[in-house]
C-alpha cells in the first residue's frame, strides 16, 4: 500500500469520529431555541429554585429560610 492511501484513510476515519457531544444544559437550550417550548422555562426554573430550598432545608442556614415562609 502507499503511503498516501494510508495517510487518505487516516483522514477519512478522522472525518466520521464521534464529535464531543454537547453538554446538558446546551442541549435543552438548543431544544428551546429551536422548539419554541419557551413557556418550559419558568417551570425549569420553579422546579430548581424549589431543590435549591430543599437542599438547603436541611443545612446550617435553615433557620434563616423558615422566617422566609
Amino acid at each position: 500500500m502507499p503511503h498516501s492511501y494510508r495517510q487518505q484513510e487516516s483522514t477519512k476515519s478522522r472525518d466520521i469520529a464521534p464529535k464531543k457531544r454537547p453538554s446538558a444544559l446546551a442541549e435543552f437550550w438548543h431544544f428551546l431555541r429551536h422548539n419554541k417550548k419557551w413557556w418550559l422555562l419558568p417551570i425549569v426554573i420553579v422546579l430548581l429554585l424549589l431543590g435549591l430550598l430543599v437542599l438547603l432545608g436541611g443545612s446550617a442556614i435553615a433557620p434563616f429560610i423558615y422566617p422566609l415562609f
